[in-house]
């Protein structure tokens, strides 16, 4: 049996993957705003600091996996876009950096990151702020954001999922997570009946907006469902999983864009795909030496 840390565990999929692995016997770690092991608010820098250092220390500083599941969604307020692009981004990212040697040092350790279908779905996303927030930057991810006015909280939405997609991938393949043992994937879900979703589908406006976005099998997906992929995802079944988005999303994914994956490697790119190629063999070498 293992330790896992979950943010988000209060409630929504966080609160089904916790259900699963304490089930399965494992040891949670639950964070989140309220009602959990280590109550942290990871808009905040100190909050941030708090959650890692605490689950580290309960932990014994060994981790055989986390699961970051805490996230805002969409919503109005003046202070919506910065919340989001904190606890989305930010609240995964430093978490995982201080948590990292604690996953080093146990056995295959794995790591899911809650990304989702609006990676690959919202348009108009702009590239400079998720670009600032891969930079960590989000006072300059927000200014990038002002022009949307009322919208911001969505495009900050977007661009929040679209960068920490981005960081697992860089991230996963490198010599401190796989080289050291961890995998790192992400899940993408779409429309899951979690709190949020059900708030939205109370306000007619909101709901017609939702029940209009192509979902090719219908419905919306169950918390449990997506638990369950988390849950394969933590085990032994991914040994040779790493850096991977699985879209667990009723299609949509597959709906908007069916033609623009799997693609190969374009002519004008071979020169790109050489130059990793020599950077992969020259750090093996390097492992190889240490």
């Amino acid at each position: 049996m293992g330790t896992y840390a979950v943010t988000g565990s209060a409630s929504g999929m966080g609160a089904a993957v916790v259900g699963r692995l304490v089930a399965d016997g494992h040891t949670v770690i639950g964070v989140d705003i309220e009602e959990a092991d280590v109550v942290a608010d990871l808009s905040t820098p100190d909050g941030r600091h708090t959650a890692a250092a605490a689950v580290l220390e309960r932990a014994g500083g060994v981790l055989d996996g986390a699961v970051l599941a805490a996230g805002l969604g969409p919503a109005p307020g003046p202070d919506r876009a910065r919340l989001i692009a904190e606890v989305n981004h930010l609240g995964i990212v430093e978490l995982l950096d201080a948590w990292r040697p604690a996953l080093a040092a146990a056995e295959r350790a794995k790591v899911v990151v809650f990304s989702s279908n609006a990676t690959t779905t919202m348009p108009m996303v702009p590239r400079r702020a998720v670009r600032a927030l891969l930079e960590r930057d989000v006072p300059k991810a927000l200014g990038s954001l002002r022009r949307f006015g009322r919208m911001a909280p969505t495009f900050a939405y977007g661009a929040s999922k679209i960068a920490v997609t981005e960081w697992v991938r860089r991230a996963a393949v490198t010599p401190e997570w796989a080289g050291a043992g961890i995998r790192l994937n992400a899940i993408a879900p779409g429309a899951i009946r979690t709190p949020l979703l059900e708030q939205q589908l109370a306000t007619p406006a909101e709901a017609k907006r939702i029940r209009a976005f192509p979902v090719p099998i219908g419905g919306f997906g169950d918390p449990d469902q997506l638990a369950a992929w988390v849950v394969l995802m933590l085990s032994d079944a991914a040994d040779f999983l790493c850096g991977s988005v699985v879209f667990v999303d009723g299609g949509s994914d597959a709906w908007f864009r069916a033609g623009d994956w799997p693609r190969a490697v374009p002519a004008l790119r071979l020169r790109g795909y050489l130059r990793r190629m020599k950077e992969f063999r020259a750090q093996r070498r390097v492992g190889a030496r240490a």
